[in-house]
């Protein structure tokens, strides 16, 4: 055999026996890794923060209903960038070293909602049972959020959050607090995006059906 068919041949094989995470982000992170992360995250400056914001999608405002304003997907690399980014002095390398050894990596996500003119602080409600009563108005309560289902995908599997919170957000003023919002929270395990795209599904009690894709071959 030739030596360009046997060279084609063993890149042919190379590519046949490649397992689809080699198309996924990097986990489990290297020493050099994290600390190359951390380093990133503790520049806060525009390359911090272009590389932030590969890993968050913004999304339209809609018609009515919630305001599913973004969701970001951050990969164990990410997370040790935007966790860096955050603490100020007296946080090392080391620090950021020991934080992640020896802990099951995770995704996570966070999904950003805001209320709208639709769907806002108070809600309308009748004085009493009675047909024909006036229309009052009630606060929306500060857990709405868990009215929100949230679904994701994986090679057309779902892939279940090993932890969920969410938590709301206001606006504060002389004359009190507002309800504007809430951030919903999810770590995944890191093993469960083995492919090389991820889909993330969000459906508000009211208005239209979200759906994001994430190209994970294009996050570190």
């Amino acid at each position: 055999m030739a030596k360009s068919s046997r060279a084609f041949l063993a890149v042919l094989l190379a590519l046949l026996v490649v397992s689809p995470e080699s198309f996924a982000f990097n986990s489990p992170l290297s020493d050099e890794a994290i600390r190359d992360a951390y380093f990133l995250g503790q520049r806060r400056d525009e390359s911090t923060a272009r590389f932030l914001a590969k890993y968050k999608q913004p999304l339209a405002v809609p018609k009515t209903g919630p305001y599913i304003a973004s969701v970001e997907l951050l990969t164990p690399y990410a997370r040790v960038v935007s966790v860096s980014s955050q603490q100020t002095m007296g946080y090392s390398a080391q620090q950021a070293e020991a934080e992640y050894r020896g802990k099951e990596e995770t995704v996570a996500m966070n999904i950003e909602v805001l209320l709208t003119s639709s769907y806002g602080p108070l809600i309308a409600r009748p004085t009493s049972e009675r047909s024909g009563s006036p229309i009052g108005f009630a606060f929306r309560p500060p857990d709405f959020w868990e009215d929100i289902q949230v679904q994701v995908t994986v090679r057309d599997k779902i892939v279940k959050p090993v932890h969920f919170s969410g938590e709301p957000n206001y606006r504060c003023a002389d004359d009190g607090c507002e309800l504007t919002g809430a951030m919903l929270r999810f770590e995944f395990p890191a093993g469960a995006f083995s492919s090389d795209a991820a889909t993330v599904q969000v459906s508000p009690p009211e208005g239209l059906e979200v759906v994001v894709d994430f190209d994970l071959t294009a996050l570190r």
